[in-house]
């Protein structure tokens, strides 16, 4: 079995909830009134994982969040600066710098190279984009480590894996571990091939094994 190198670009709506703090509900909506599509969307999305979204989406996401939570910056106002920016396509939330006056979006004109809203006596706060985006990769990296009370534990949950018991914070099954195991294989030889699984891990399917044949 070779071992996975892809580094995870695409993800589902749990995993955006949870690096975006939006809820699946407020990011259905805005995809039902066509204010933030996903990047990878099925034609019905009333089929699972219908909704999948890239790396730039979770980025452009926060983006949202900010300007809409800690900057008060009205729904209605943001569809406005989406169809100004629509020129940049899926980059305008990511690659343009914007600045907040009023709860009102501000950016820069290209022609004349002025702030479009009038600024008077008045702080305009800078978006730092770059540290969004920062800020997003670390949070991605972060959803592929387990927390230290799920290591050596099983658990299931409905809808992952057809409710298989699994190792807690992977969608591996145990049985599939136990069957690698059965067929020879060491503590090592497992952990090489699921290098996200841990020595506690894998003695705890060879004990669970054992508690399975012996009752």
């Amino acid at each position: 079995m070779a071992r996975a190198t892809n580094v995870v670009s695409a993800f589902g709506e749990e995993q955006v909830e949870r690096l975006t703090g939006l809820s699946r509900r407020q990011l259905r909506y805005w995809d039902r009134t066509g204010f933030f599509h996903p990047a990878f969307g099925a034609d019905d999305r009333r089929v699972p994982f219908s909704r999948i979204y890239s790396f730039k989406d979770v980025a452009s996401l926060r983006t949202l969040r900010v300007l809409r939570n800690q900057y008060d910056v009205p729904l209605q106002h943001l569809r406005k600066v989406a169809e100004k920016l629509a020129h940049l396509a899926d980059d305008k939330w990511t690659a343009t710098t914007l600045y907040v006056l009023n709860k009102t979006v501000v950016f820069v004109d290209e022609d004349t190279d002025q702030f479009r809203e009038i600024v008077s006596d008045q702080y305009v706060i800078g978006l730092p984009l770059a540290t969004v985006m920062a800020d997003t990769r670390r949070d991605v990296d972060q959803l592929g480590v387990r927390a230290t009370s799920e290591l050596g534990h099983f658990e299931r949950h409905r809808g992952v894996m057809r409710n298989a018991l699994v190792i807690a914070g992977t969608r591996i099954p145990v049985k599939t571990v136990a069957r690698f195991i059965e067929d020879g294989y060491g503590v090592e030889g497992v952990l090489a091939e699921y290098p996200t699984l841990t020595r506690a891990d894998v003695e705890a399917v060879v004990l669970h094994a054992k508690t399975q044949k012996a009752a």
